[in-house]
Order: structure tokens, then C-alpha cells, then sequence
């Protein structure tokens, strides 16, 4: 736990991040749903089509949630663009449950036209069908929306692939490290530097309405914290108190910011309000008490403390008072934040001398271990609350992975270069 309290110097610069995050699905729900999505039909000049291949981002947000198994197009016996066009037999011969299909045309300057249908297969029925107008920079986010879409209505879940994950990257060497705070899309694309140093960094937040992050700096060698506006780079330092300034973490509705702070002699939580800049001591204890997180109604927090002897799970009111252990299974739980229905939450559980992702049920307080690695750490849930992103060790790097909250759909995301950590699942954008 000590190294939650490592702060490190950062240097401010925003640009374009060269390497994106690479998934690979290491194992995937048995049974998953077929589904086939066509490659949408360009009507326009064949020698300038779009930039993006919208069916095949489509078709690689469902594989990689895992709960599809997507038609490879070699095997497509047809490739319709419209109802007219679809002769459902030869879907059923293919064995697809659903499909989906779509084109994409010109419209004015930059712009274009997008329509798509999804059909159920055996009842030859339209589920769902809808146009969009678009541009070139946001036929991405047009293409994830649509998979966000057909997601919803197979499964019943909202789908979280037009969100964004925040990571910390190391690279270089000892001598030259060269240490990143980044952005990119939940597939790994569209990859952004935020903050960039030659110290390492940590503690990512995402604010509630995805358009901020707060981190952790140790510029002109003192811990400070600071929030920073992800598509200006306008920041601003919130605290830089004698001794440990770390862990920030935003209520749900943005007036608050909860931290671990050591001004007073020990780690403890305090919260913030942030238009007044007003301090309120939540936790006084002589044990180490910090990552506090937030439940999704704003009214409680966890927070991890040693004050049993090791380090375990605690909740408190947001406005103070007696404190609760929530944790007794295992002899080490850390780093702690609750599903978006606020019935489970995610934590690092110590497995004999390793460190696993868990879920623990908050009405039974039993633990349900995820994740089979050595030191994996850092969990943080999907929006949505179907995934948990992760950092953990693989091929003598740092990468990241993400696992469903039944532990059945398994990825492992990373860069061809550099340690990856510390992700954090963005909100969904308001």
C-alpha cells in the first residue's frame, strides 16, 4: 500500500500518443450469441471512400465484449445493404441469430449520411433501425454508438464501447524514462497524451461528466493534486499540503472531491468542496487510511485502512460518522470502488502471496475471485458495470487486461512498447 502514496513530478504537454492499446480476447463466454454484421455499402466515388471501415469497428466491439462470436466476411454468402436485399435463409444456413447491416453515403463537405438495421434472423423481424448524420473525425464514435446500440437490445445492458479508458505509460529507459497520462477510446484508438513527464505518475479520476481527470503531481518537489480539462489541457492545482496529497476521487455530481491526505500527521480522508475550496476531515485514525471512492448515490464512501493490522475494506457516511469494516475474507483487500447499481464492488484480494481482482457482494460480503495473475491491481468497472478493467503483469511488462464481473469474458490489452497501469474506466459523457 505504501506506493499508493508514491507522487511523482509531471510535465504538461497534449499531443497525439503514437502506440494504441492492442486486444487480444484471451477467453470468451461459451455459447456466445452469432451475429453477422455486413461491411457497409459505400455509394460514393470508390477511389475516396470514408476513413473508417464502420461494420468492422461494429463487428469488433461485439467480439471483444464476448458475449457475440461475429461471422467472419469470407464466410458471408451475401452482403446486403438494405432489407429488400436480405434473404434470410441464407443467414439460418449460417447459422446466425441476428445481423446487421448498414451504408454510408456523402453529404456535403467532410460530412456524411450513415443508416443501419438490425434484424432478428428466425422471425425475419427489424429490432432496431436508425440514420445519423456524421462527420470524418466522428465516424468512430458513430461506429461504437451503433454497436452500443445493437448491444442494448441483444442483451438488455446498456453498452459502454463510445466510453474511454485513462492509463499511466512508462517507457524509455532508467536513465530516460519517459512517462505518460493518456486517453483513448475503449477499443484502444484514438490514443491522446495528457500529461506527460520524466517521473513516473499515477491516480487517474475521471469527473462525472467525462470531460475532466484529476492526477496526482509532485512538481517543484512537493505532492500535489490537480484537475485538469481533457479537451483544453487548462488545469488547475486543488492541494499541495505538507506531506501526502494522493487518491482523488470525484462524487457523482461533481462538487466533491475526496482524497488521502497526511497535513494533519497521518493519511486520512478528507473531502473537498470544490467551488468554495472548503476541507472537511472525513476520517481521524492513527492507522493509514486512503482510496477513498464514492457510492453511486454520493452518500457513503470506501476507503482502504490497516487500522485491524491489515490492510481491509471500510465505509463511512459522506457526512461522517461511524466507520464500517465491510471485509474479513482474506488477509489483504485494497483498492476498492463500487458497481454503478451499488450492490458489489471491485477490489484487490491477496490469494496466498498473490494479488487477484475480486467482486465482493455487499448484501452477503463474499468475495468472488476473478483473475488468476500475480499482481494484478488497480480494478475499475465499466460504466455499465459488466466489465472491470485492470492492471496486471504479462510477457515481463505491464499491460492492462479487463475481465466481466462473472470472470467468463477475458481481455488483455497492450502496447507494443512500455509498461502499462493505473486504468480508469470513464463515466458515460452528459
Amino acid at each position: 500500500m505504501k506506493k499508493l502514496f508514491v507522487l511523482l513530478a509531471l510535465l504538461f504537454v497534449f499531443s497525439q500518443a503514437q502506440a494504441r492499446l492492442v486486444i487480444e480476447i484471451t477467453e470468451g463466454v461459451e455459447g456466445a450469441l452469432p451475429i453477422a454484421v455486413v461491411p457497409f455499402k459505400w455509394n460514393g466515388d470508390p477511389a475516396r471512400p470514408p476513413s473508417q471501415d464502420i461494420g468492422r469497428i461494429v463487428a469488433a466491439d461485439l467480439q471483444r465484449s464476448g458475449y457475440f462470436k461475429t461471422l467472419p466476411e469470407n464466410q458471408m454468402l451475401a452482403q446486403p445493404s438494405t432489407m429488400a436485399e436480405v434473404d434470410f435463409r441464407d443467414w439460418r444456413a449460417l447459422k446466425q441469430e441476428n445481423l446487421v447491416i448498414g451504408s454510408i453515403e456523402a453529404n456535403g463537405p467532410g460530412g456524411y449520411k450513415l443508416r443501419f438495421q438490425l434484424f432478428d434472423v428466425y422471425q425475419e423481424s427489424q429490432l432496431i433501425g436508425y440514420n445519423f448524420t456524421t462527420t470524418e473525425k466522428d465516424l468512430r464514435a458513430i461506429a461504437h454508438h451503433i454497436a452500443d446500440l445493437v448491444y442494448e437490445t441483444l442483451t438488455g445492458t446498456r453498452g459502454a464501447f463510445a466510453t474511454r479508458i485513462a492509463y499511466v505509460v512508462s517507457e524509455g529507459t532508467v536513465a530516460s524514462p519517459r512517462v505518460s497520462l493518456r486517453i483513448a477510446d475503449s477499443d484502444g484508438y484514438n490514443a491522446q497524451t495528457i500529461v506527460s513527464s520524466t517521473e513516473p505518475l499515477m491516480s487517474p479520476a475521471w469527473s462525472p461528466d467525462g470531460r475532466k481527470l484529476a492526477y496526482v503531481s509532485f512538481e517543484n518537489g512537493r505532492p500535489s493534486i490537480w484537475i485538469q480539462e481533457v479537451f483544453t489541457g487548462k488545469r488547475e492545482k486543488i492541494t499541495s499540503f505538507k506531506g501526502i496529497n494522493g487518491a482523488p476521487a470525484w462524487s457523482p455530481d461533481g462538487r466533491y472531491l475526496a482524497m488521502a491526505l497526511s497535513r494533519d500527521g497521518n493519511p486520512d480522508i478528507y473531502v473537498m468542496d470544490l467551488a468554495r475550496r472548503k476541507l472537511r476531515r472525513l476520517v481521524r485514525h492513527w492507522a493509514i487510511e486512503t482510496e477513498p471512492s464514492w457510492s453511486p448515490d454520493g452518500r457513503k464512501l470506501l476507503f482502504t485502512s490497516d487500522r485491524g493490522g491489515s490492510p481491509q475494506i471500510y465505509q463511512i457516511a459522506a457526512t461522517g460518522g461511524n466507520v464500517q469494516r465491510l471485509t474479513f475474507e482474506n488477509k489483504y483487500n485494497a483498492r476498492a470502488s463500487y458497481a454503478p447499481d451499488g450492490k458489489s464492488i471491485t477490489l484487490i484480494t491477496r490469494v496466498g502471496s498473490q494479488y487477484r481482482i475480486g467482486v465482493m457482494d455487499l448484501a452477503t460480503g463474499s468475495i468472488t475471485v476473478l483473475t488468476d495473475g500475480k499482481l494484478d491491481e488497480s480494478p475499475s468497472f465499466a460504466p455499465n458495470g459488466s466489465m472491470i478493467i485492470y492492471a496486471t503483469r504479462h510477457g515481463g511488462k505491464g499491460v492492462l487486461a479487463a475481465v466481466s464481473t462473472d470472470g467468463r469474458v477475458k481481455q488483455r490489452l497492450a502496447l507494443q512498447s512500455g509498461d502499462v497501469r493505473d486504468p480508469v474506466w470513464s463515466p458515460y459523457y452528459k
